[in-house]
């Protein structure tokens, strides 16, 4: 891709643990995680069998939860959506990264678009992609954000009282940042009724290598109603190839251009892949592949202080740290000087 086609935009320990363990003896299941996979010290890590018996569908979710202790106050959440053929064990790399840092994560499975869709008669698979990709599973993978944040809230989930309310985020990678695009506010309109699956409830966006809308022929229409800040992630080689479905990176950008608030920024790294922000650990190079998942879990959280806490610090330090990797470094929104809070700082990494 030419550089010249990329714009320059501008709590108590005893009661935490009580309370997690009355969690797993009422329906949370946990599973051995092999050494491979094996969390960091201060990441706790519990799958959690879900049904939305309203939908009869199955909500599988893995959640990632710092240690008693790590967190100082209530538990910022982000709630994450994966892209097509993909699993709640998928971007462990975020889930760890994020819980070390002191926020949860709760990667959900949209069994209508999962790893199901690779398997069975290969011969099928064009047919399977179109199903995962069809207008119905994209509202249903945004109502499983939905039922997901329903049942980590409920009164009687024991990670409910630890988590702020008022700090919850949907984050997803490709079919999975179209997801958060949904409950971030998009909207299409069919036989003259607007489709909106807009949950309030999510107060942040993290946006990483967005698709377009297929079919929708006004971008701006659709995106123009999302009023959420949104940190939007993608990369030069950004290129999805699927079965009946390409996308160049260009699209990323324009999903960029086409949200309706101004409170947005946006990353590209120079190089990488589309499946760079996956678990796969050779796309893109040895050597860039492990940097840019890095680079995307810390920026991610840098934007958060930059929304939650109207402190653009943490971004900018992240952009310097980070500025071999980048062919567009994100700029900080600007935010009154009243609301800002104090706020980590970005911590360069090692």
């Amino acid at each position: 891709m030419r550089e010249d086609a990329i714009p320059r935009l501008g709590y108590s320990r005893r009661r935490f643990t009580a309370m997690i363990v009355g969690g797993f003896a009422t329906g949370v299941v946990t599973r051995a995680i092999r050494p491979a996979e094996a969390a960091p010290e201060d990441v706790r890590i519990a799958d959690l069998d879900w049904v939305d018996a309203r939908r009869d569908r199955r909500v599988p979710a893995r959640l990632y939860w710092p240690s008693p202790g790590v967190p100082a106050g209530p538990v910022s959440l982000i709630v994450f959506s994966h892209g097509l053929g993909q699993s709640r064990t998928g971007y462990s790399y975020l889930g760890r990264h994020w819980a070390a840092s002191g926020y949860a994560s709760l990667h959900v499975q949209h069994v209508g678009s999962d790893g199901s869709v690779w398997a069975g008669n290969p011969f099928e698979v064009l047919d399977r992609v179109n199903v995962a990709a069809d207008e119905r599973e994209a509202m249903a993978r945004a109502a499983d954000m939905s039922f997901a944040l329903d049942r980590l809230l409920d009164k009687d989930s024991a990670f409910a009282a630890f988590i702020d309310r008022a700090r919850i985020v949907a984050a997803g990678h490709s079919y999975g940042a179209n997801t958060t695009l949904i409950v971030g506010g998009a909207r299409v309109v069919r036989e003259g009724r607007t489709i909106d699956r807009r949950d309030m409830r999510f107060k942040a966006g993290i946006v990483i290598s967005a698709p377009p809308f297929y079919g929708e022929r006004d971008l701006h229409a659709v995106l123009a109603a999302i009023t959420i800040p949104t940190f939007h992630v993608t990369a030069t080689a950004d290129v999805i190839a699927l079965p009946g479905r390409r996308s160049p990176v260009q699209d990323r950008l324009e999903v960029y251009e086409a949200v309706g608030t101004t409170r947005k920024a946006l990353v590209v790294f120079q190089g990488g892949s589309h499946s760079i922000f996956t678990d796969r650990l050779l796309t893109g190079g040895v050597t860039l592949n492990p940097q840019v998942k890095q680079a995307t879990a810390e920026g991610a959280l840098a934007f958060l202080d930059l929304a939650f806490r109207g402190d653009p610090s943490p971004l900018s330090s992240w952009s310097e740290a980070w500025s071999p990797l980048l062919a567009v470094a994100p700029t900080a929104y600007l935010v009154p000087e009243s609301s800002r809070h104090p706020s980590r700082r970005y911590r360069p990494r090692s």
